[in-house]
C-alpha cells in the first residue's frame, strides 16, 4: 500500500505519484513487495528476500541507473527495506590534477632519495620502488572498483619531505559498492596488491644493503616480521666488517628502505577502523558494535606499544582516531552475504598484518 494521497491533483504531486508508480514496477520486476510508501520523500519497500536476491539487487541496480536513481537495501526492526534514492550528481574527475601531484610526488620522493645517498642510480631506483608500491596499492583499488562498476577515480599521489618523499596516494570513490562481495574486493585488492610489491622490492633492496657495527642503545628501524626472514634468505652481499662496536645492523639500501616503507604502509592501511582498507573490510563481516569493540582495542593497543616501543605507534593511534570518527556507509545491499572463498581469503589479511607488523628486536 502506499501513503500517497490522490486528493491533491496538481501536476507536481501526479508527477511524483506518476514516478513513484514507476519505481514500484521497476522494484517488482526483481523483488516481492510486501509494502510500499514514501518515507521523507524517499520511496520506500519492504521486500522479502529470496535465494536469488543478491543478483536480483544488481540487477536493480541497472534498471534504475538510466532513472536517475540507486537502490540501499537494509534491515530494519526484523524487516528488509528498499529504498530508492535520487543519485547525486558527480563532478567530472580532471586528469591534469592526477598527473600534476603525481609529478610533483615523483619531484619530493627523488629529492628525499638523494638525501639518503647522493647517488643518482639509487636516488631513482629508491624512487622507482616507493612509486611502485604506492601506485599498485591504489591501483588495486581502482581495479577492483572498475570490476564492480563502482565510480572511483585513479590515484591521488601526495608529495611530502624526506625521508620519504611522500604522504602516500589515495583514491576517490564517488559511489558505494553494490554488495559486501564489492566492498571486501575493494578493501583488500589494493593492500594485498601493495604488499606483493614490497616484497619483491625488498627482496631486490636487501642484497644491495650492507653490514656494520653501531654502539649498543643507537636508533634502529623496527623490522617487520617478514622483512627479518626475507633478509636471512636474501642477505646483504658484502662481507660483515672486522667489529668495531657491540650491535650488528643492516644499513638499508634505498630499495630496501622503500621495501620496508611499503611493508608499514600496508599495516597502517590495515588497521580496522572507519575508512581504512581494515575498516572497509572490518564493515564487510562485522556488526556495529564488534567494530566499535575492533577499532577501540586498535587504537588503545597502538597507543600503549607507542608509549612502551616505539613513539611512531603514538601517531598511529592518533591517524586512527581520526579516521574512526567516519562513519561507514556501508555497500548499497548490506544484507546479503559474503561468498565462501572471500570468507576463506579474509583470513590472510591478518597474517599479512602480522608479517608487516614492524618488532623491535
Amino acid at each position: 500500500m502506499s501513503d500517497l494521497s490522490s486528493n491533491d491533483s496538481s501536476p507536481e504531486h501526479l508527477n511524483e505519484v506518476t514516478q513513484f508508480e514507476q519505481l514500484r514496477t521497476t522494484v517488482e520486476q526483481e523483488f516481492e513487495i510486501e509494502d510500499s510508501f514514501v518515507e521523507y520523500n524517499i520511496p520506500t519497500f519492504y521486500v522479502k528476500l529470496r535465494q536469488d536476491s543478491k543478483t536480483a539487487f544488481l540487477r536493480l541496480i541497472k534498471r534504475l541507473d538510466p532513472l536517475g536513481f540507486v537502490p540501499v537495501l537494509r534491515k530494519r526492526n526484523g524487516k528488509t527495506v528498499l529504498q530508492i534514492m535520487e543519485k547525486p550528481a558527480m563532478k567530472p574527475s580532471r586528469p591534469i590534477k592526477n598527473i600534476a601531484l603525481f609529478f610533483a610526488t615523483l619531484g619530493t620522493v627523488l629529492i628525499a632519495g638523494y638525501f639518503q645517498s647522493q647517488n643518482v642510480i639509487e636516488t631513482v631506483t629508491f624512487a622507482a620502488a616507493i612509486i611502485a608500491i604506492l601506485g599498485s596499492h591504489e591501483m588495486g583499488h581502482k581495479i577492483a572498483a572498475d570490476k564492480h562498476r563502482v565510480e572511483a577515480t585513479y590515484p591521488y599521489f601526495i608529495p611530502g619531505p624526506p625521508p620519504i618523499g611522500t604522504f602516500g596516494a589515495v583514491i576517490q570513490q564517488k559511489s558505494l559498492p553494490p554488495n559486501r562481495d564489492a566492498l571486501f574486493d575493494i578493501g583488500c585488492t589494493g593492500p594485498i596488491v601493495g604488499f606483493l610489491v614490497a616484497i619483491a622490492v625488498t627482496i631486490i633492496g636487501l642484497p644491495l644493503s650492507s653490514y656494520a657495527w653501531i654502539p649498543e642503545g643507537s636508533p634502529t628501524l623496527p623490522a617487520p616480521l617478514l622483512f627479518s626472514l626475507i633478509g636471512l634468505a636474501f642477505p646483504p652481499l658484502g662481507a660483515v666488517p672486522l667489529q668495531t662496536d657491540s650491535v650488528l645492523v643492516i644499513l638499508l639500501h634505498p630499495v630496501a628502505f622503500a621495501g620496508w616503507v611499503g611493508m608499514i604502509v600496508t599495516v597502517l592501511n590495515l588497521i580496522p577502523v572507519g575508512m581504512f582498507d581494515g575498516g572497509h573490510v572490518a564493515r564487510t563481516f562485522f556488526g556495529k558494535t564488534t567494530r566499535k569493540v575492533i577499532s577501540y582495542l586498535a587504537i588503545t593497543t597502538f597507543l600503549i606499544l607507542g608509549f612502551l616501543i616505539w613513539e611512531a605507534f603514538i601517531i598511529w593511534a592518533i591517524i586512527a582516531i581520526v579516521f574512526s570518527s567516519m562513519r561507514h556507509p556501508g555497500p548499497l545491499d548490506d544484507t546479503s552475504k559474503v561468498t565462501t572463498w572471500r570468507k576463506l581469503a579474509a583470513l590472510g589479511i591478518p597474517i599479512i598484518f602480522f608479517l608487516s607488523f614492524p618488532f623491535l628486536i
